[in-house]
């Protein structure tokens, strides 16, 4: 396997941990952050914002590692986690 198959896989699981993690919280999230968007690292929300492209802008720089993800609280659930992923390709200018 070449190291950056590697690096995408561990990214890809990250991802889907922040996803599961953000589900388990969601019925409870839904009452007090509705409409906000939910930056999340190693299965803990760090912070809430108004905008998905702030959440990821304060992801780029807080996780160089850019294993990071942006999930949106909504009734719904949006698997937000490809988005950060594609993303992660091009870097966002403050």
């Amino acid at each position: 396997m070449l190291w950056n198959e590697h690096m995408s896989e561990m990214h890809d699981h990250h991802i889907r941990q922040n996803y599961e993690a953000f589900m388990i919280q969601l019925p409870q999230l839904v009452l007090t952050q509705r409409g906000k968007f939910a930056l999340m690292y190693n299965k803990e929300i760090i912070e809430f914002f108004d905008t998905a492209r702030d959440a990821y802008i304060a992801g780029q720089k807080l996780f160089p590692d850019q294993v990071f993800s942006v999930q949106e609280v909504r009734e719904t659930p949006v698997d937000l986690g490809f988005f950060s992923h594609a993303l992660s390709e091009r870097p966002v200018q403050p």
